[in-house]
């Protein structure tokens, strides 16, 4: 985590309510439009809508439509510039979906309010040209869960890398979600069986990161007690069906190479202990920073044959340029990495946001990078960039709604009491036994529950 600096995109712009910028819109000659209500609450409800351009190609892109006269208003839009005028609503593309090629489609969301009814809007019309599609009014009773089929490893089996997606035992593309531990030197309370119980059976999370400060009173302190730390909650992970990633979470220095001789001893360890396990993924530098990619991929080419060797199977996440941002913190971009990859199999690449900090240009990167590179988001925050600060819901809404789209696994950051605006719980809840009830979870932890919390799409044919 970026503890002490906050990395403010620069240049980026603000998903919400904003008047429309950009280029002025082609004309389109077809359209559809498929609306879902996802949730719904007492006086609100959120919203799906996917266009899909059907004529030529258009760069630049208005989608219009018309709220029921019920009160209906949107509070918070992401993906699109939205505004509102009355009972018309405005949706204009933003950088990395503005382009719409023939048969392309763009996935955007709102958080809405009414009073009353909820009927779902009408007269949809990307650049004024009414769309076809199907419009579903929200139910009137709440969705079933499909019954439980196994836990994640017991479904996915052994993970591997297969082209720009992580796969399970049938070959087949899935989404891990889950949360990262603090420093397991500070919150170690926090990890017991009681929270780690309520992590898979209630919060049904698919896996468990464990951060391994290096530096921070962490590992250079007493390399066989964390090791054994580590180990010790791997196989906690296992018995609950989870997937355990290892982090090495380098941080200060910046420079993954300066702790280069530990990280051999940690992995060549953990590796050999863990080799016959098929829920251990290995993340070996945390958040590289003031350091070219060139000096982290030779930090990655020395320390994953080392992983190799003991256990040549398991997937390898590696940290990237610019705080695991794939060199955008740094003024840079995903071609650096694209152009020059890691020499290994079986890896994919790091990348971190925090959700008040990181915005636009960082999701358009993601949104590039994710045809091109196998990304994991192995920690993220919804607040800003220091860990602390309010919940920006519509960033985060809008982060976990493309990484549900492109396939991409993520992990929390914090499954802890930490006094600070990302953490999941109030302090001093790692006292007690309760990690589940409304009473105990902070804004960041009640938004991240009711994500991860439901049913996993793990394909097995």
């Amino acid at each position: 985590m970026k503890r002490l600096l906050a990395l403010l995109a620069t240049g980026a712009s603000v998903v919400g309510l904003t008047a429309l910028a950009g280029p002025p819109a082609q004309a389109a000659t077809g359209c559809s439009v498929e609306y879902t209500v996802t949730s719904q609450w007492s006086g609100g409800f959120q919203a799906g809508v996917k266009v899909t351009n059907l004529g030529d190609p258009v760069s630049g892109w208005t989608l219009g439509f018309t709220m029921p006269d019920t009160g209906q208003k949107v509070v918070q839009g992401w993906n699109a510039t939205w505004s509102e005028s009355g009972s018309a609503v405005t949706a204009g593309g933003v950088d990395w979906n503005r382009t719409l090629s023939t048969g392309a489609s763009a996935d955007l969301g709102f958080v809405g309010s009414f009073t009353g009814s909820n009927p779902a809007p009408a007269s949809f019309a990307l650049n004024g040209v009414t769309c076809t599609g199907s419009v579903t009014d929200p139910p009137t009773d709440p969705p079933t869960d499909p019954p439980a089929t196994g836990t994640p490893v017991a479904v996915n089996g052994q993970l591997h890398v297969c082209g720009v997606h992580l796969c399970n035992q049938y070959d087949r593309p899935v989404q891990l979600r889950g949360m990262s531990t603090h420093g397991i030197q500070w919150f170690g309370q926090c990890y017991g069986d009681e929270a780690l119980d309520a992590l898979a059976d209630d919060w049904k999370s698919d896996l468990l990161r464990v951060a391994m400060y290096v530096q921070e009173d962490g590992y250079e302190t007493d390399p066989e007690g964390f090791t054994g730390q580590v180990n010790a909650l791997v196989d906690e992970a296992e018995a609950r069906g989870m997937y355990a990633v290892i982090d090495f979470h380098t941080l200060t220095p910046g420079d993954p190479n300066y702790n280069l001789d530990r990280a051999k001893t940690f992995f060549a360890s953990v590796a050999a202990r863990n080799a016959d396990k098929k829920n251990v993924i290995y993340e070996i530098a945390n958040e590289p920073n003031g350091v070219s990619w060139a000096a982290v991929k030779n930090y990655a080419e020395q320390v994953i044959p080392v992983i190799r060797a003991a256990d040549p199977d398991a997937v390898v996440i590696v940290g990237t340029r610019g705080w695991s941002s794939l060199g955008v913190s740094d003024g840079s971009n995903e071609s650096e990495v694209v152009d020059n990859p890691v020499n290994a199999a079986n890896i994919m690449y790091a990348f971190h946001f925090y959700a008040a900090s990181h915005k636009d240009a960082y999701r358009s990167t993601v949104s590039r990078a994710a045809a091109k590179l196998p990304l994991f988001v192995s920690e993220f925050g919804t607040v800003s960039a220091t860990g602390g600060g309010a919940v920006d819901r519509a960033s985060s809404t809008a982060w976990l709604d493309l990484l549900d789209q492109l396939k991409i696994g993520y992990a929390n950051w914090t499954y802890s009491d930490a006094d600070e605006g990302s953490a999941a719980f109030r302090p001093g809840t790692c006292n007690g036994t309760d990690y589940s009830g409304s009473g105990v979870l902070t804004e960041s932890g009640a938004l991240v529950k009711s994500r991860i919390s439901t049913p996993d799409d793990f394909p097995t044919s």
